[in-house]
């Protein structure tokens, strides 16, 4: 599956640029991932193979996620059944071949919301969590000279791949790592984006000097994260879970964060977009059949989550590291 990831495009395309080195020390640093590997690993690549032959006469990924060319009944049966071998699809849609994936997300809701404030022509850009890949794709809709995504799940991993192989020949890779695994000081990319990230982490502050390290001088962050009402010094900390998550450490103000970005030196900080996350954006599907928002608010009152905490919120702010 390694083959699949296309490391010498990926090194062909950064030469000559700061990340010419790290790009070179992929391979062995991958062989040493899959090495590991998952359990489920093998499952999902099968899936993957299962894809039928397919070639993308109509690619859209200006204002949506779709692919279409020729592609019999039978064919697309087939095409549906290696898809839904890698259920669970969170974020998404995507429109394949006469396949729609109603993933559990509305991730082009979130997207509408971020891309009119960006200007990604022409830029090399990180987006660190970047799930099964679906903002890559986007990203390049909207102009970007190449694409790097880092996630360590393995399935979201094999969604990317998924869609590489119908898509060979865009400059889009996904590569199964965490940010913690990528070097240190790279300062290689026009844009790095961290989106649903930050309230993982328990030491935010941290993570966002990581995200700057990324970043060359003069690039610009995009950072979406969950927030709470307040001034400069709320942070909203859970207690156990929030929304049903146990991994979330820190929720804050949108001024606390602006502060945390100038904290981690950032400059221009300013937030672009606050919006609350509603049940038609968040949902159980055919392609998600796991518990979702509506399970994790207060069925009585969608302004709390089932904990008693405020319902989430998400705001998205764009800095530039001087």
């Amino acid at each position: 599956m390694i083959r699949q990831l296309d490391l010498d495009g990926l090194q062909e395309r950064l030469a000559g640029t700061p990340l010419q080195d790290w790009a070179a020390d992929l391979p062995g640093q991958l062989d040493r991932k899959f090495a590991a590997g998952h359990g489920d690993l093998a499952r999902w690549g099968a899936a993957v193979d299962a894809l039928p032959p397919l070639s993308a006469e109509r690619i859209e990924l200006a204002h949506g996620l779709s692919l279409d060319g020729p592609c019999d009944d039978a064919t697309r049966a087939a095409l549906k059944t290696a898809l839904q071998g890698l259920i669970p699809w969170r974020k998404g849609p995507f429109e394949l071949f006469g396949v729609h994936i109603d993933t559990e997300w509305r991730s082009d809701w979130k997207w509408a919301r971020v891309a009119p404030h960006l200007d990604l022509a022409g830029r090399r850009v990180l987006d660190v969590g970047c799930g099964n890949g679906y903002y890559l794709w986007r990203m390049l809709g909207a102009g970007a000279d190449s694409v790097v995504g880092v996630d360590p799940n393995w399935l979201f991993l094999c969604q990317f791949l998924a869609l590489k192989r119908f898509l060979p020949e865009l400059p889009a890779w996904h590569l199964p790592l965490a940010l913690e695994e990528l070097p240190e000081r790279l300062e290689g990319f026009d844009t790095v984006f961290s989106m649903g990230v930050l309230y993982h982490r328990r030491s935010p502050i941290d993570h966002l000097f990581a995200l700057k390290d990324c970043l060359r001088k003069d690039g610009e962050l995009v950072l979406e994260t969950l927030v709470v009402e307040g001034d400069a010094q709320q942070v909203l900390v859970p207690e156990d879970r929030y929304a049903q998550m146990r991994n979330v450490w820190f929720l804050p103000s949108v001024p606390a964060l602006e502060l945390w970005l100038r904290r981690a030196g950032f400059a221009d900080v300013r937030c672009v977009d606050v919006s609350f996350t509603s049940v038609e954006e968040q949902r159980s599907t055919e392609w998600m059949r796991f518990q979702s928002l509506p399970d994790f608010l207060d069925p009585s009152d969608h302004s709390r989550t089932i904990e008693g905490l405020p319902a989430p919120a998400r705001a998205v702010l764009i800095a530039r590291k001087p």
